[in-house]
């Protein structure tokens, strides 16, 4: 989503195909390029050429940054079932044992278990997701999902797949404070927009994870 808007904004301004993008999540919808300098554009000729409604742009010291609603990255990421996803990031092997939260690979594939069951449970209880509002304890979470695919690319370029898996055990370790402290399914009262949005986030965080376990070379379990 950002790294498209940006390419094609540096297409226009650059008159050519601008090749790879560098792009940094560098928080919660917050992303970061140095490729202005990189190609020797003016970087506020860059943030002219955005055009996007769900994406600010600014200049920065040389670098274009963007902006998107933080909401809108996890509602994408439901649109794109292949998000993150590259060819040739190296197998990891990840310890199944013990299974505790410590372990992280048992962390990594219980998150992804816990966000696949969220999808189980809210359409038993005719929860559908909605639109994304993400606060307090989920930003660390869209934060970990807007870098994702940058430590895809990383992890292919240096053929070194422990640079994605760590950043996988990172969103896992953010995926289970929001499922604890930031439940998607009602506890009694009745379902609300809250609900709704919770389970757009955990859906967003279920494709994410699925995706990373695949590239490192697991196979997701829905069930643990």
């Amino acid at each position: 989503m950002v790294s498209g808007v940006l390419r094609g904004a540096v297409r226009d301004v650059a008159g050519r195909e601008p090749g790879d993008v560098a792009l940094r999540c560098v928080g919660a919808g917050v992303y970061a390029s140095p490729v202005a300098f990189r190609l020797g554009l003016d970087a506020a000729a860059v943030v002219a050429a955005v055009s996007h409604g769900e994406i600010t742009a600014e200049a920065d010291q040389g670098f274009v940054v963007l902006r998107v609603r933080p909401g809108a990255l996890a509602e994408a990421i439901v649109r794109d079932p292949d998000y993150g996803v590259v060819a040739g990031v190296p197998a990891v092997e990840l310890e199944d044992r013990p299974r505790v939260f410590e372990n992280p690979g048992f962390s990594l594939r219980y998150a992804y278990a816990r966000a696949t069951a969220v999808q189980r449970r809210a359409a038993d209880f005719g929860i559908q997701g909605g639109p994304a509002e993400p606060a307090g304890d989920e930003l660390p979470l869209i934060q970990a999902l807007g870098e994702m695919p940058g430590w895809a690319r990383s992890a292919a370029r240096k053929r070194d797949g422990r640079l994605l898996a760590r950043a996988l055990f990172q969103m896992a370790d953010a995926y289970h404070t929001v499922h604890e402290h930031c439940p998607a399914l009602p506890a009694g009262e009745k379902p609300s927009a809250v609900h709704a949005s919770r389970v757009t986030i955990a859906a967003a965080a279920g494709i994410a994870l699925r995706n990373g376990l695949t590239m490192i070379g697991e196979t997701p379990r829905e069930r643990i």
